[in-house]
């Protein structure tokens, strides 16, 4: 990193490596990555379920995690350019609270058209929450430890997965789907409190609309956006589906899948730590690497997925994979735009959760097509290879640092 983030309000001078003030900021940081990991994939566990309850087919129940991916593909550049101005600590504050308040009302859903509207409100602050919240990060930690930073926000995502994503599909399996959206809303109260205690407070942002606005003004950052979206449709083809598949398929009994859940999430985690370290040194040798070790993966489970052993082993490697490729490719967008981070990284977001509505939906359509549960695996590859075609293509340009302005 060539300067501290110029999106974020000025931070507290850099504070030394390892601070208690640095530590906390970013554990406040990481418990709000953890709430929203929790209730991002807590709809993949609970398939069968809800399913059940609202008289939906497995395909049809998909369409609530594609809604909810559309609204963090809508909301993640809307509110960062929205909210350009506003206090950092204050604009966190404001979208986890929305991010409650939705969550409580996916848990009120009577029907499966109402969830899904749920979940798209849901889905609207994920990504403003973590591109912010990642630039928060890069300036409280210093020059030299993005990387560090962003990847210990998101290891609150990933621990997600094995403690609370597997939880709340517990809670569900236990005491209904809804019960799982509620113990959620619990979380988004407790990572407020955490917020406002930790997160330096500061005053209203040295940034513009305009100048957010002017980030988007790049190939390169587009051309990354558009592998992302387009390969990370991989990985989410396979988990969108990870219940039915591994209890239909694999063999494992329902009440196994928190586990098999828990063990994607420690392989999403030690991704996670890894591609952080691995970006710092080479961040698009990372976002290659990644997207050629997240196709192997796919391809691995879709040709040993009918055994229970290799399906969890394979389903940990697909974990690591994707997260150091997710890692990575959040890092480069934020080199893309280096006066407009923030936008970056919810960018990040938003190129990601377009790979989740894009998986989800020709996941359940080559699954509707009767083409079995191991199908969206070799779909999930084919859409991985394309997004690794395009970035080798057109995306490999340097970083240019350009003088932008607000005029």
């Amino acid at each position: 990193m060539t300067a501290p983030t110029t999106t974020a309000a000025p931070a507290p001078a850099p504070a030394r490596k390892g601070s208690p003030r640095v530590g906390a900021a970013l554990f406040a940081l990481a418990v709000g990555g953890f709430t929203i990991g929790t209730t991002e994939f807590a709809t993949m566990g609970l398939l069968p379920q809800i399913g059940a309850d609202l008289g939906a087919s497995d395909p049809v129940v998909g369409h609530a995690i594609t809604a909810y991916a559309l609204g963090v593909v809508v909301g993640a550049p809307l509110l960062t350019v929205a909210a350009a101005r506003m206090s950092r600590q204050r604009l966190l504050l404001l979208l986890m609270g929305v991010y409650t308040a939705a969550n409580l009302l996916s848990a009120a859903a009577p029907s499966i058209e109402l969830l899904v509207a749920g979940r798209f409100l849901a889905g609207l602050p994920h990504g403003a929450f973590f591109g912010v919240g990642a630039a928060v990060g890069a300036a409280v930690a210093g020059p030299g430890r993005r990387g560090h930073a962003v990847s210990m926000m998101m290891t609150g995502l990933t621990i997600a997965n094995v403690v609370g994503v597997p939880l709340s599909t517990w809670v569900g399996q236990v005491l209904g789907w809804r019960a799982a959206f509620l113990l959620i809303g619990v979380l988004g109260a407790a990572t407020l409190a955490g917020l406002l205690a930790f997160v330096p407070h500061d005053g209203p942002v040295d940034s513009s609309a305009r100048r957010e606005v002017q980030a988007l003004r790049n190939g390169p950052l587009w051309i990354g956006f558009a592998a992302g979206s387009i390969g990370f449709g991989g990985l989410f083809a396979v988990y969108s589906y990870v219940a039915p598949t591994v209890t239909k398929v694999s063999g494992i009994a329902e009440g196994h899948v928190p586990w098999v859940l828990a063990v994607f999430g420690v392989g999403m985690t030690v991704g996670t730590l890894l591609g952080g370290r691995l970006a710092d040194r080479d961040v698009l040798g990372t976002v290659v690497g990644g997207f050629v070790a997240t196709g192997v993966s796919l391809v691995l489970f879709a040709l040993v997925g009918g055994a229970p052993a290799p399906a969890i082993a394979a389903l940990f490697l697909l974990g690591v994979t994707s997260q150091v490729l997710g890692l990575a490719l959040q890092t480069r967008l934020m080199d893309l735009s280096p006066r407009a981070q923030s936008l970056g990284a919810a960018l990040c977001h938003s190129a990601l959760n377009t790979g989740n509505a894009a998986g989800a939906f020709f996941g359940g359509l080559v699954i509707a097509a009767g083409w079995g549960y191991l199908a969206p695996a070799w779909t999930g590859a084919a859409l991985t290879a394309l997004g690794l075609a395009l970035l080798l293509a057109f995306g490999r340009q340097k970083v240019v640092h350009r003088p932008e302005s607000d005029g």
